[in-house]
């Protein structure tokens, strides 16, 4: 996909260069227009059976297909800082002790619109109270402009991760490097 920038909106010109998708200069004014990688967090909640909590998107990009809880990195956030609030805003819960995983490059389209992301990943602790997942899952209040429902999958082998209708790429890497770790 290409982003296609036809318009300088600060002159208006449509004297447009287009630099790889990563920056657009304006012949006439000189205005620079960078595309730089976004931060977006997720986390993986799981039981002691190894299911694990996924969100139904509510919305586009990926509309009905499974992600892990999280979102984009505010101006001014500390991605775990980050995490913490997009867990309350999206599922109704303050996760305590998220501890970083691993990051993954994604792209994100959104109204006919290529972002590239850096996705950081954490895992966090299922609280005490609750026996499994799916006891959890009757505990949280989903973001509906975000969140259509919460679902569950058993993610304990590769096989698994394959299966899961998953809406990004850096999801299902981040799942199966989870799953490589705990094979050492």
């Amino acid at each position: 996909m290409k982003n296609d920038f036809n318009m300088c909106p600060m002159c208006g010109s449509k004297k447009i260069i287009n630099h790889g998708n990563r920056k657009w200069v304006c012949e006439d004014c000189g205005f620079d227009l960078y595309c730089n990688v976004a931060a977006a967090v997720g986390v993986i909640i799981r039981d002691k059976n190894h299911n694990v909590l996924f969100e139904v998107r509510a919305k586009e990009p990926r509309k009905g297909f499974a992600a892990l809880p999280g979102g984009f990195v505010d101006f001014d956030e500390r991605a775990e800082e980050a995490v913490v609030r997009e867990c309350k805003e999206e599922i109704g819960v303050e996760i305590k002790n998220a501890e970083f995983l691993c990051s993954f490059p994604n792209t994100y389209v959104y109204k006919n619109i290529e972002y590239k992301t850096c996705d950081l990943f954490f895992t966090a602790e299922l609280s005490d109270d609750f026996d499994s997942i799916d006891d959890f899952i009757k505990s949280l209040k989903a973001e509906e402009s975000e969140v259509q429902s919460f679902i569950s999958y058993r993610v304990e082998r590769y096989e698994d991760v394959e299966n899961i209708p998953l809406a990004f790429e850096s999801a299902r890497n981040t799942l199966n490097l989870m799953l490589k770790k705990g094979e050492k």
